[in-house]
């Protein structure tokens, strides 16, 4: 049976963005817990996407590589992105929710998750030769995003699979948007409502926004495919300026 879980980037306005239950080591889940958005030290490969504020939609997106005295350096240029119609809120992942939290990303609420997220796989339409796991996809692999369904956050194989769901998003479009993705593991626990099916993926050029996605032109996603090393445990940092301040490594301001 084939069935990808999904920690960890449809149409941007009418399907949601999906993410990819991998669990992660209970040692950087402990370490977050205590101290809030931490990167952990066996990180090596980032990417930093910045908003001027939480309702923006337009960021910027910049690749780091940590180096052997644990500094961080930019890799490539920097990379416009679309995201969220909606802004930013809250997402779950490998940091902690602050408290007084204002904004908490929700299921179908257009906006895309603020944290610390794993990289998941990426994934397409074809093959592709890459040292980051990847998958292609067929129109018969859905994204789940029905809370109620046993298969919640998850990409599956739907003939095979018992389907118990209403709404998903299929993995191969019509459009080119999926034709290049990469999964990012938010919400991993898949709870209910908390949000689902969240990716990075190819814009288009509406300039309205995504339904919580992370999107840029399609040569910078493949750029990033060809780039991300597994071995590298790399994650997706994604702020609005204002939080982004409040983390201790000056190598990433």
């Amino acid at each position: 049976m084939k069935i990808v879980s999904i920690l960890g980037m449809g149409l941007l306005l009418l399907t949601a963005c999906q993410s990819n239950p991998t669990i992660t080591s209970h040692r950087q889940l402990a370490i977050v817990k205590e101290k809030g958005v931490v990167i952990p030290q066996e990180t090596q490969q980032l990417l930093k996407v910045v908003t001027k504020d939480w309702d923006a939609k337009e960021g910027v997106l910049q690749r780091y590589e940590r180096d052997q005295n644990s500094s961080w350096h930019k890799v490539g240029q920097a990379i416009e992105v679309i995201l969220g119609r909606n802004g930013l809120g809250w997402g779950r992942g490998l940091h902690t929710i602050p408290k007084d939290a204002k904004y908490i990303k929700q299921e179908g609420d257009g906006k895309a998750p603020a944290g610390l997220f794993v990289l998941g796989h990426g994934f397409g339409y074809q093959k592709f030769e890459s040292d980051f796991p990847y998958t292609q996809y067929r129109q018969t692999d859905h994204c789940v995003d029905d809370s109620h369904s046993q298969w919640y956050n998850q990409i599956v194989d739907s003939t095979k699979i018992k389907k118990d769901y209403k709404s998903f998003e299929h993995m191969k479009l019509k459009n080119n948007l999926y034709e290049y993705g990469i999964t990012v593991e938010h919400n991993p626990q898949a709870i209910a409502n908390a949000g689902s099916c969240i990716f990075v993926h190819i814009r288009n050029h509406s300039g309205k926004g995504t339904a919580g996605c992370t999107a840029m032109d399609k040569d910078k996603i493949v750029e990033i495919l060809k780039w991300l090393k597994e071995e590298k445990k790399p994650l997706l940092l994604q702020l609005p300026q204002e939080e982004l301040k409040k983390i201790h490594d000056d190598s990433l301001k």
